[in-house]
């Protein structure tokens, strides 16, 4: 695992972790995804996908600074040069001179899931971000990662190496029903041609995403949405997300970088992953003994509902996951615009 240089003390006092610090962030981790996804709701349809990532990012790290911590963006928006906020190793939180104990954080974050998704008004944009104490997030290399997610009842029925069917055998036997009732969810790309004509020729369905695979994940780790696991390769900076998520749900993983390019060999090793073909699982991508999991929708998903927008506010919908104190909340708030007229809907 990577190690990430930390911040000199600047008049407060750095601490690691405390035994309360998932209920002290948790709330305020939801402000920011909250924040955020209702800036980015705002660009909505508007076909502008930068833009609407823009305003995430924005929103988020302006939320962020507010934030009594020391945080470290570990997974961001890219390297310093290629983001202007919210990059890889930026410091974040609110600064204190009087001494003040504040808790020193690492922080994952992808301020729009779904970026193309939210432009086109299409479901399954979400904002969202991980935290955890020092190190306990993977400093993961913006490249690809195989990876295989399904849900509690199925841990250490899959691995990646092992044939499709055989994988898809398995979590049927464990959740006792037919390979025929699965669903899988691949992501529509040229890549995964192969993967996808071998869960047809297994017998089991397939749900096509044109992005969004981390929520995806989250989906196949949830009894009840109709996904039973996720097959394919994805980001490897959202697979660290997905497994903070896994980890506080139960549920099972495995992921391995997809290291292709001698450019990508050199950055792994200067990140100090010294072994490319390792398969990492959940507790290896996040293995942090507290982590805190926030997201909120944008547009209209299998676990979470978009933003909406009424007269008097806002209404949103959340999902906010503690691993330590086993909490995970589906929250919906309305926010109300200030004046002395407003009237909170129920609808």
């Amino acid at each position: 695992m990577a190690t990430n240089t930390r911040p000199e003390s600047k008049g407060g006092k750095v601490r690691s972790f405390g035994e309360n610090i998932e209920s002290d962030l948790a709330s305020r981790f939801l402000r920011v995804v909250e924040v955020a996804a209702i800036a980015s709701a705002h660009t909505m349809g508007q076909g502008e996908r930068k833009l609407s990532d823009q305003v995430a990012t924005e929103a988020m790290r302006q939320t962020m600074d507010s934030i009594p911590m020391r945080g470290t963006i570990v997974i961001g928006e890219g390297e310093r040069d290629e983001a202007p906020m919210l990059y890889i190793g930026e410091k974040v939180g609110a600064e204190f001179s009087d001494g003040t104990d504040v808790p020193e954080v690492d922080i994952a974050v992808d301020p729009l899931e779904g970026t193309n998704l939210c432009a086109t008004g299409a479901p399954g944009a979400i904002t969202v971000l991980a935290a955890s104490e020092r190190g306990g997030l993977l400093n993961a290399p913006d490249c690809y990662m195989d990876k295989i997610v399904v849900g509690p009842s199925c841990k250490d029925a899959v691995d990646l190496d092992a044939p499709v069917a055989d994988n898809l055998k398995n979590i049927a036997k464990r959740l006792e029903r037919d390979v025929e009732d699965l669903v899988v969810i691949v992501l529509d790309r040229p890549r995964h041609e192969k993967l996808i004509a071998e869960i047809r020729a297994a017998g089991a369905r397939i749900r096509l995403i044109g992005d969004g695979d981390l929520s995806a994940g989250i989906a196949a780790a949830v009894i009840g949405t109709g996904v039973h696991a996720v097959m394919g390769s994805g980001g490897a900076p959202e697979g660290v997300i997905t497994a903070a998520a896994i980890r506080c749900l139960n549920g099972y993983m495995q992921g391995r970088l997809v290291i292709n390019k001698p450019e990508l060999e050199e950055r792994i090793a200067r990140m100090g992953i010294k072994d490319k073909n390792r398969v990492y699982e959940a507790e290896d991508l996040a293995p942090g003994k507290q982590l805190i999991f926030a997201a909120t929708g944008v547009t209209e998903g299998a676990l979470l509902k978009g933003v909406r927008f009424f007269g008097e506010g806002t209404r949103t919908s959340s999902v906010i996951m503690t691993l330590q104190t086993g909490k995970v909340r589906f929250i919906d708030s309305i926010h109300l615009e200030k004046g002395p007229d407003v009237k909170v809907r129920f609808a």
